[in-house]
């Protein structure tokens, strides 16, 4: 299996070069055998990526950018997906590859597969025979002690229930002076909320604008090489032209 890496060799976006690097060191670093794809100067191998990333993984103006990463003909994802894969140590899965032996995660797939496998001891082991018979006497306590306990209940039944109403005066008493308080935290956690928020959407914004750019400087890039082609075939008309001449 062929890990191909779709690239953008003369792209302008440092976002999109830096991204392209991360995955591509990253690779080199696992020692994954990977092929790099130019997009930039290929005009097949971007039809083929265009073609291949599916539809729901495309952004809204349906144009993907790179880096684009396959297995084959299967797609693995895109920067994103995979970086989420390199925190989670999950980057051969995302791959479609086994995971190396001695690696992190083998190691976790095994621990995995060995809690599966043992679950069944696990419980039996928790959680024994219900049928198993255990003595009266240590099921339900020596019959003489129980009967002594109930003498015991009713002469300090009537100073519980003094206990109890004492009690609950003083519940209600801590419950009072305890009103104030959560109100305080309360507000101070919408505070948080409030300002989580506002982070939130100033994130949202600021990747907004990134991808903007991003699409912009790819668009540029493809303007910049339709124009190299058609200035190509304007020269070869001329050339035509002055043979003719000639």
């Amino acid at each position: 299996m062929v890990i191909k890496v779709f690239l953008a060799s003369s792209s302008g976006s440092t976002a999109i070069k830096k991204k392209q690097q991360d995955v591509v060191g990253f690779l080199e670093a696992l020692k994954v055998d990977y092929t790099q794809l130019d997009i930039a100067c290929n005009e097949e191998n971007r039809m083929w990526m265009r073609q291949n990333v599916p539809t729901e993984k495309k952004p809204t103006n349906g144009i993907p950018l790179p880096p684009q990463i396959f297995n084959e003909e299967s797609y693995c994802g895109d920067y994103d997906t995979f970086f989420e894969a390199k925190e989670d140590n999950l980057v051969y899965t995302f791959l479609g590859l086994p995971p190396p032996p001695g690696s992190k995660e083998a190691a976790d797939k095994e621990h995995i597969v060995e809690n599966g496998t043992h679950a069944e001891e696990t419980n039996a082991e928790e959680n024994p025979d219900d049928s198993t018979e255990v003595p009266v006497e240590e099921r339900n306590g020596d019959a003489h002690g129980e009967e002594e306990q109930e003498a015991c209940e009713e002469e300090e039944g009537e100073g519980g229930e003094e206990e109890e109403e004492v009690a609950d005066d003083e519940a209600m008493e801590g419950e009072t002076a305890g009103d104030e308080e959560p109100a305080e935290e309360e507000e101070a956690e919408e505070a948080e909320e409030e300002t989580d928020e506002e982070a939130r959407a100033a994130e949202e914004e600021q990747e907004e604008a990134d991808d903007d750019r991003e699409e912009e400087e790819l668009r540029q890039l493809e303007e910049e090489e339709e124009g190299e082609v058609q200035e190509e075939e304007e020269e070869d008309v001329e050339e035509t032209q002055e043979e003719e001449a000639e």
